[in-house]
């Protein structure tokens, strides 16, 4: 659960960036959110689970 929030947190940020400083329009936001919450409703859906959960393992454990 921890991994999901933090990724949406993640996922918000950088749609309020693109808000802020690529001229997202507010239409666009709702079509990727909407996108989105229909994207999980599909039997795609915990492959790209699973693929995040891959990659945040992998970035987990970059050493700076």
């Amino acid at each position: 659960m921890v991994l999901s929030v933090s990724g949406v947190v993640l996922l918000g940020v950088v749609v309020v960036m693109f808000f802020r400083k690529d001229g997202l329009k507010p239409t666009h936001a709702l079509v990727c959110g909407l996108f989105g919450f229909y994207l999980a409703g599909t039997s795609m859906a915990p492959s790209i689970h699973a693929g995040g959960a891959k990659l945040a393992h992998l970035l987990g454990g970059i050493a700076l």
